[in-house]
């Protein structure tokens, strides 16, 4: 499969003007599926949650999910992109997973990082894997990736793929990210995006260097720090299926889950 990343740079609340651009690195990508960022039309740093309110849309009515809709029909290409999602009086940090023959699946962060406590609500859907032709990719956004147990419970339910749309700010997460991919044997993919957003006297400057990681941690794709830019990598998503580390160590049926009971107290 070729998979592909749209790394943009969105101007705050610039909605209609970043989904342009957007779509203009797109068009440049051939890939049977295209993760973009986390927020990547509306830009991150909100001032308040009822400005989230005010900008976030409905899944799976909303116009911007439409808009992929009709995208990856035509383009015979799915999506992954994350967006703010409203549900009655809450909203979600949310990604969106759409094929192009219809299907959409939703994934809600569960770990909200900084300032996204006072903006959105937690996220309250379990852990999924989605079908990707024979195979299933998982969804996490942004600041899951500090949280290893979520790349584990994806790869744990049949995760070949784990597509990661994030607004990145600290140095380490795609060090970490092929860290993910050495100890559950997947590929991962991380869309963040540049740039820099403000609110008051604080500012936000985001990492870049999206990326593609293989089975064992290798760099498949890398993006700039600093740059708008798109990148791809063909992936025989088939060699996730072995879980040996060596030929006497598999991943998953090493295990100790007798002395993992801590974890969950």
């Amino acid at each position: 499969m070729r998979i592909g990343y749209v790394q943009n740079k969105p101007i705050f609340g610039k909605l209609n003007e970043n989904i342009e651009k957007a779509l203009a690195l797109i068009s440049k990508v051939d890939a049977d599926l295209i993760v973009l960022p986390e927020l990547f039309a509306s830009g991150y740093f909100f001032p308040s949650a009822d400005k989230v309110f005010e900008m976030a849309e409905t899944v799976p009515n909303g116009r911007t999910v439409k808009l992929f809709k009709s995208l990856s029909k035509k383009k015979k290409c799915a999506f992954i992109f994350g967006l703010a999602e409203r549900k009655g009086n809450r909203c979600y940090n949310s990604a969106v997973y759409i094929t192009p023959q219809g299907q959409t699946y939703l994934y809600r962060k569960l770990h909200l990082f900084y300032r996204e406590k006072f903006w959105f609500t937690k996220g309250n859907l379990k852990l999924r894997v989605f079908p990707f032709y024979e195979f299933k990719v998982g969804m996490m956004i942004c600041y899951d990736w500090i949280y290893p147990e979520v790349c584990r419970i994806l790869a744990l339910k049949g995760a070949n793929l784990v597509c990661h749309p994030s607004n990145l700010v600290l140095k380490y997460c795609q060090d970490a990210m092929k860290t993910r991919s050495i100890e559950n044997r997947i590929f991962t993919v991380t869309a963040n995006r540049v740039g820099k957003d403000s609110c008051g006297s604080e500012t936000f400057r985001f990492t870049g260097l999206s990326q593609i990681t293989d089975v064992d941690g290798s760099l498949l794709s890398s993006a700039s720090p600093t740059r708008p830019e798109t990148g791809v990598a063909d992936l025989d998503l088939s060699e996730s299926l072995s879980k040996a580390s060596t030929p006497e160590n598999h991943i998953f049926n090493d295990r100790r889950p007798d002395f993992y009971r801590d974890l969950v107290e």
